[in-house]
């Protein structure tokens, strides 16, 4: 490939023959959104996907989707780091926004595919997923397993060719528009627990999955429970080896806290920019410092996954280090908000960018478990960097 720079240019000159350059609204006009978890209704939500969609297809179709995925999916075969370095040029233009279906599509589901599906997998779902004609969520947590993801109750029973699951799945983004799930299951109840676990791929819509929304405290419902009452899947539709689901859970896991480490700077940039349009206090004037320098701070940590990527290495503590840094940003940014506005956060009073700012507040605390809790962070840092003997089991 070129050197990054010419990459780039490259990139930005084909993103200006498809879409216009994005302009920033006079501070006081336009969508004062701040939501971390979207609220919208089901047809809105499939009104957005479908238009992502025709985005994500537009850039497929023209060799920009999928840059580091192997050509015999439609990717180019690039080095991954191409991928940030192509999302800070399409950040400049006017396109749709990524809702979470795709990420977890291209950038979870698909690499876990990759890695361990078969020849007839690869075939069948990696280009449909890349180009977003397939959307994938992930069938992951449950309510007695906590973030122990490995003490899953989701049972598949093996019937000739075929697997009957049952269970129930919650917190699970984009299920109602997705048109398959990556789900963990149980499949040996006898073995240790991460060694009895099996993932398949379950098609969103077959008989004896129930999708059911989870209203939320902001009064919208991004999340979703899904029962799995008797469901027939094929084993073709297994993904990975029969017991060795873990290793599976983990490559998905792994990507997850890799895409993480954005989260929260566009929120964090609008804080500040409602510091600028305020009288501040010294008080105020030094936390809008502060989180300043943290945006900077988890852009250049950003930097140095891409770094890692850019040599051929696997970000580990660098990952973790991201998705830690990322939910204490967004931790800062509502402490921020809440000084700035004091009242004004507590009642709509129709005033532009006030009322609006209770979406962060109340949905930010998510990310600090949605992709592995805090606490799993610090125990792999714990463990894989600082070299901490792990906890004897009680």
């Amino acid at each position: 490939m070129t050197g990054p720079a010419e990459f780039r240019a490259d990139a930005r000159a084909w993103l200006s023959t498809v879409a216009q350059p994005r302009t920033s609204a006079a501070w006081g006009t336009g969508d004062d959104s701040v939501a971390v978890f979207e609220n919208w209704t089901e047809a809105q939500e499939r009104a957005h996907t479908a238009h992502g969609q025709e985005w994500e297809r537009t850039r497929f179709d023209a060799g920009w989707g999928a840059l580091s995925r192997a050509p015999s999916s439609g990717g180019r075969g690039l080095p991954a780091f191409c991928e940030q370095l192509y999302r800070t040029e399409e950040a400049a233009f006017d396109v749709p926004r990524r809702s979470e279906i795709f990420p977890v599509t291209q950038h979870l589901v698909a690499p876990a595919i990759e890695i361990w599906g078969t020849d007839e997998q690869k075939r069948r779902w990696l280009r449909p997923m890349l180009r977003t004609d397939e959307l994938a969520c992930q069938l992951f947590s449950e309510t007695e397993a906590g973030s122990d993801l490995a003490a899953v109750r989701t049972k598949a029973v093996r019937r000739g060719d075929e697997w009957i699951l049952d269970g129930h799945k919650v917190w699970t983004s984009g299920a109602r528009v997705a048109t398959w799930g990556v789900a963990v299951c149980r499949t040996d109840p006898d073995a240790p627990k991460h060694a009895g676990i099996t993932v398949f791929l379950v098609r969103m819509d077959a008989p004896g999955v129930t999708v059911r929304p989870i209203r939320q405290m902001t009064g919208g419902a991004s999340f979703n429970e899904v029962y799995l009452d008797g469901v027939v899947v094929p084993d073709t539709d297994r993904l990975g080896p029969v017991g060795q689901g873990w290793k599976v859970t983990l490559s998905v896991l792994a990507a997850e806290r890799l895409d993480s480490g954005s989260l929260g700077l566009d929120n964090a940039d609008r804080a500040i920019e409602l510091a600028r349009h305020r009288a501040l206090t010294d008080v105020e004037r030094q936390q809008t410092a502060d989180l300043f320098v943290r945006t900077l701070v988890q852009r250049l940590i950003g930097l140095r996954v891409t770094a890692a990527l850019a040599a051929g290495r696997e970000p580990g503590a660098e990952a973790s280090v991201g998705k830690l840094y990322a939910t204490e940003t967004m931790r800062r940014t509502s402490d921020l908000v809440v000084q700035l506005l004091g009242p004004k956060l507590a009642a709509d009073t129709g005033e532009w960018g006030t009322f609006a700012w209770t979406e962060h507040l109340l949905g930010a605390p998510g990310y600090s478990i949605a992709g592995g809790s805090d606490e799993i962070q610090r125990t792999i840092l714990a463990e894989r960097v600082l070299g901490l003997p792990k906890e004897p089991s009680r």
